[in-house]
């Protein structure tokens, strides 16, 4: 049998994974990428003796390759919180899917393992945005504030890695960071130990910095626009970016736009924390949109498009 473990390259497919390794020890194949890079079951190989493990990646996204592996027999294992269609029903797939507004695939893969690696699940949850829910979590493991900032901080800069256009702007790719954190069942002290999370908590604060000059392209009732420079630094950071402006104004919906390199837009979308809805309904609008309803975004908005983008965010919140 072979064994291929897909997974999303942020903070969650990152978390949701070490979580499953972690109480189930898999030599397998990875798959994986930059977050945007989501139709990954294409990689895998058609066979019938592939076990598939599939981490926070939309169904919808990877739904033909899905269908070909389950009807050449493989077995596939399906955990995800983004928009999924129609799961199928098929003796050889399992699914734990769950769209709501404050759950992310790590707290999926929590609930599947009963918490037993939930130290982990608050990385993932709050690398995710998902800072009420991080928080619950963290109490119920009677963790105290410092290490409940720590596991922030951590979260907060795998998820940063992951928001580049192609594998040669990633910081660190997250095939290596799996296998940095596979043998720590703590995360504790990890940001202080690696190399490599240190270079990626001071290239983000430096970004950050940089963000935060930037004034809003167009302000709506329903929340504000951003259009950052064509810059190494802005494809970086608009993820990281978009997850602060969110906590610091959770009534708010931001959006934040960057070039990508091909005459056309990268868009990051929030809905406000506050109503942890309409992110994905607003980006399934445009040809390549799709994410959660909390935070959503578009790979491709030609330029043209802009205006109307501008309007559909304003009617979505």
């Amino acid at each position: 049998m072979q064994y291929v473990d897909v997974f999303n390259g942020d903070a969650d497919g990152l978390c949701a994974l070490q979580q499953i390794r972690l109480a189930t020890p898999r030599n397998a194949t990875l798959v994986t990428g930059v977050k945007r890079d989501i139709a990954l079951l294409h990689r895998v190989p058609v066979r019938a003796d592939v076990c598939v493990t599939v981490l926070d990646v939309s169904l919808e996204e990877n739904r033909a390759p899905l269908l070909a592996l389950l009807q050449c027999g493989a077995q596939v294992e399906y955990f995800d919180h983004h928009f999924a269609g129609e799961i199928p029903s098929h003796p050889g797939l399992v699914s734990h899917i769950d769209t709501a507004g404050e759950v992310c695939t790590s707290i999926l893969v929590d609930r599947h393992l009963g918490g037993v690696h939930r130290v982990w699940a608050v990385v993932g949850a709050f690398g995710d945005n998902l800072n009420r829910p991080a928080r619950q979590l963290a109490a119920s493991l009677g963790l105290d504030a410092a290490q409940t900032e720590a596991l922030r901080e951590l979260g907060e800069c795998l998820n940063y890695n992951a928001y580049v256009d192609v594998e040669a702007d990633l910081v660190v790719h997250p095939a290596v960071l799996h296998a940095m954190l596979r043998p720590h069942a703590d995360p504790f002290g990890l940001m202080d130990t690696e190399p490599a999370l240190r270079v990626l908590r001071d290239t983000r604060l430096q970004d950050l910095q940089l963000a935060g000059a930037v004034q809003p392209r167009a302000s709506t009732p329903a929340g504000l626009v951003f259009m950052l420079p064509d810059e190494a630094w802005s494809r970086r950071v608009r993820g990281a970016w978009g997850n602060l402006l969110a906590q610091a104004s959770p009534d708010q919906a931001h959006a934040i736009l960057a070039l990508n390199g091909k005459g056309a837009y990268v868009v990051s979308v929030r809905a406000p924390v506050a109503r942890m809805r309409g992110a994905d309904a607003l980006c399934r609008q445009f040809a390549t949109g799709g994410g959660r309803a909390g935070a959503a975004g578009i790979n491709h908005l030609e330029t043209d498009d802009l205006p109307l983008f501008i309007e559909a965010f304003g009617r979505a919140f």
